[in-house]
């Protein structure tokens, strides 16, 4: 495998609601400020993607990025490995899946 190739590991709705009950991630969602506001995954933090900076990220934490549905999230995991930081994992769906599903929404 070519190591400058990014890896991805899809998580599902299930996945993300025992990581949020269990405390075991921190789901970072990084739509933009209006689309947060209008509603989000509970327990969710906001690092919208247009102003995304690695560095700001919280450290010791299993993240997990989200976004609308699965494309924005996926980019901010290649922005995050390309600064080093060893973060793999996105909600495939997204906050749409979560909220078609009738899941909680903040």
């Amino acid at each position: 495998m070519n190591s400058s190739m990014p890896k991805v590991v899809d998580l599902d709705r299930e996945d993300i609601k025992k990581g949020l009950q269990e405390g075991s991630i921190l789901l970072v969602d990084v739509r933009e400020p209006h689309e947060y506001a209008a509603g989000h995954i509970p327990g969710a933090v906001l690092h919208p993607l247009s102003t995304f900076d690695p560095e700001s990220l919280p450290q010791g934490k299993r993240i997990v990025f989200s976004c609308q549905a699965g494309v924005r999230s996926v980019r901010a995991l290649k922005f995050a490995q390309a600064a080093g930081l060893d973060i793999h994992e996105h909600y495939k769906g997204g906050f749409k899946d979560w909220a078609l599903a009738g899941e909680p929404v903040e």
